[in-house]
Parts: C-alpha cells; structure tokens; sequence
C-alpha cells in the first residue's frame, strides 16, 4: 500500500520510524518532512497546512492512506478533502477536531455530554476575563482557547501575572487564538495522558504514558508543548484506565458522532488523577508529542493495520495491539530560549549508531547547503530509549543525550521522576 505522512516533527519521525518498518507498505512518502524522516521514505516539500497540495499530492502517489500528525492539519481541514476525493485518512475532520482546537467548545461539550472535567469560565475580553479570576481558587489556570503549540497555558498562583497572562492572549501572542480565554479550575492530583483510537463507531485503547509539561527539573518555568515522557506511567493504574475509557473516551466518541462529526484516528485524553476520580483536562486530536515516541519504541503491534482500520471502519476486525513488556524513556532536547525564542541554527553532531535500545527522533532539524545539521525549532531532538525497567531506560536516554555535541541545546534531567521517587 501507498501511505503519505503529513508533520514535520519527532511525533512525525517516530510515526515514520513505525510505518516504514511494516511489510505492508509499498510506497512512503511524508510532506514536508524532515532530515530523520528522510531516513525513512521520500520526502516532498509540500507544507501540512496546504490542503490543495497535499490532496495533489495524495492522487499523485495513488496513496491508499494518508496519515495526519499535527493538529494545524487536522485544523485546516485536510480530511475534509480527503473524504469528498475518496482517500482514506487516518485523523478527524475539521468540525470533530474541534475538541482540540477550541477549548471553549471541549468545556461546553463536557457539559453537553457529562463528561467530568473542571469548573471554567469562558471569556470574550480581557476585563470579562480578570473579573472571572474571582470565581476560582487560586492558582489560576489560563487558556487561549485555539491552538498555541502547548504555550498557550499560565498556571499561577500570582494574581498579577494571572491578569498579566490575559492581557498577553487578547493582546495578541497568539494570534486569534487568544482571541478568546478560558478561565478553569485548578485540578489538584496527577496528570496522565491515555490514547483510543476510534474508527467512526469503534474505539480501541491504544496505549498510555506520562508528559512533563514545565521547561526545567522539578516542574519549574513556563509550560513547553512537552519536555519528555515516559511509559507505562504507574498513576495510569488498570482502575484508572477503565474509569478514564469509559468515563471519557467512549463517551467523547459517543458525544462527537452523536453532534453529527463521526471521529476517525487517534485521540489524546489529557487527564487528572483526583480523587474525585479522572477529569478532563484536554482533548488533543492527534498522538501526542512527545508521548507517541515512547508508545512506537513499546509497540510490539504493526502499527499500519490500526491506521487503515480507523480510516477505513474496520477497526472491530482487529484485536487489541500488543504492547513489549518494557519501559521507555524520551528526553527532549529543545534549543536554548524555548519555549519563547528559540536559539535557531546550532550545529547539531549525532553520534555513529545509537546504543542498543536507543532512538533519536528529529523534532526541529534541518541541514544547510555544506549538509551540516542543524537546529530549526524550539524542540530540536527527541532521544528515546527502552529497556527492561523505567531506570535502566533513562540511564540509556541520558547517556545518548550526553553523547550528542548541541551546545546551543538544553534538556529536563529529572524525566521519569514522579515514578521514581
């Protein structure tokens, strides 16, 4: 089969990584790709926001499959197209995207269809929204509502920079996605991030894991789009998975087909541990980044059946995938100055093969004309590794760190540490 990959990124890579290992796969392409993913199958420098020329590019390939890994994809409506021409797509239409790329409309669908989540407020003006900082408990939680690349969020318990946060959005940081605020409850527990793949009508779970949102040890600084995961993560315990199915995710399901937007792919179920039991924090409309590094790296499954399934409504003809009894560890490396400006350009030198075990997946890279690799991108590299326990996996993730020349680079030391101790 013919499959075309839509990113750029390490998600993107470590997808690449998977699907170019199954025997099914005939032609690869991704667009636009990067200098990892060039490793794996051709590369067409179309962007993964150009719907017309990614279609073009679809029907010139004769792709059995495209597979979306952004949201901004999701967002500008590439399955969309994709339907009307009659190419099966692995990610949801713009309308059931929406519980990714609205935060106002995931809170009011929450409450449309009962799923538990926390108290909000959703505000169209910066004055509406400081007023609406006295209805919580600090620390405050701020959102723009649309798609900010996971920067978009101030927790504070600082009514000063609360107020500050808001002005930033409606002043314009991120663009019309801060054109409207969500004031939400503080969520006090865990976090943890559970995947299910959905077919239309079918759902499946597809694996969990654990992200480390804040850019320095001990969950200090601004929050990041993710600085590193690990899986299994213990507070996703067998109870809690279930609850978090059936509480969430198949209600998710449920509720988006029944408001006429049937979801096809993948979806991210960002939750807290409370102990009230899980509540949302946020949909996303896609794997995670980076949490599906660490879910390639353990599954045992060819993941290409799973994608045409949920594209194709044959999800039920599968059996649950299979998962290797090992732990995996990704450690970011992101460019000096992420998550706000980031250094660009820094020479980049990887060593000869990695270790056993280890994999490096391209987040923000690209070569110059001399084919020197450099930075391009807040999150520059995604160094993961598995073995038989979560230490031994980040002992191999930071090793491989420490063997990478990046010196404009900088990473969390502390992945893991929750499960640790």
């Amino acid at each position: 089969m013919n499959i075309l990959l839509i990113g750029s990124g390490g998600r993107e890579h470590s997808l690449a990584w998977k699907i170019a290992a199954s025997p099914l796969v005939t032609r690869f392409v991704a667009a636009p790709g990067n200098p990892g993913i060039a490793e794996h199958c051709e590369l067409r420098d179309v962007q993964a926001t150009d719907v017309t020329g990614l279609l073009y590019l679809a029907q010139e390939i004769t792709a059995d499959l495209v597979v979306i890994g952004p949201e901004t994809t999701v967002a500008a409506g590439l399955a969309d197209a994709l339907e009307i021409a009659g190419i099966p797509c692995f990610g949801p239409t713009e309308a059931a995207g929406k519980l990714e790329t609205s935060k106002a409309f995931t809170k009011a669908f929450c409450d449309r269809h009962g799923l538990p989540t926390g108290a909000y407020a959703i505000c169209e003006a910066a004055e509406e929204a400081k007023a609406a900082l006295a209805q919580f408990i600090p620390p405050w939680v701020i959102k723009a509502d649309g798609l900010a690349a996971g920067k978009g969020v101030v927790v504070t318990p600082d009514r000063a920079e609360a107020e500050a946060a808001i002005d930033d959005a409606f002043g314009g940081r991120f663009g019309a996605a801060g054109a409207t605020v969500v004031i939400e409850e503080f969520l006090d527990g865990e976090i943890g991030s559970l995947f299910a793949l959905c077919d239309g009508k079918t759902s499946m779970l597809f694996g969990w894991a654990q992200d480390h949102k804040r850019a320095f040890d001990g969950d200090k600084g601004p929050n990041t789009g993710g600085m590193g995961t690990y899986s299994p993560a213990p507070v996703l315990t067998p109870e809690l998975v279930e609850q978090i199915r059936t509480r969430l995710a198949e209600p998710a399901f449920a509720g988006i087909a029944w408001d006429g937007a049937p979801y096809r792919g993948v979806l991210f179920v960002e939750v807290m541990a409370t102990r009230e039991g899980p509540k949302l924090v946020e949909f996303n409309v896609r794997f995670g980044d980076p949490e599906c590094q660490v879910l390639m790296l353990r599954l045992e499954s060819d993941l290409v059946p799973y994608l045409i399934a949920c594209a194709t409504g044959r999800l039920a003809d599968l059996p649950p995938p299979v998962w290797r009894d090992e732990a995996a560890v990704c450690v970011v490396l992101a460019a000096e100055g992420y998550p706000g400006t980031p250094r660009s350009g820094g020479e980049i030198r990887l060593p000869g093969t990695p270790a056993e075990g280890v994999a490096i997946f391209h987040a923000g890279t690209r070569r110059d004309a001399a084919g020197v690799l450099r930075a391009a991108g807040g999150r520059v590299l995604n160094v993961c590794a598995r073995a038989p326990t979560l230490r031994e996996a980040r002992d191999r993730a930071y090793a491989a760190v420490d063997a990478i020349h990046f010196p404009d680079g900088f990473c969390r030391r502390d992945i893991g540490w929750r499960a640790l101790g």
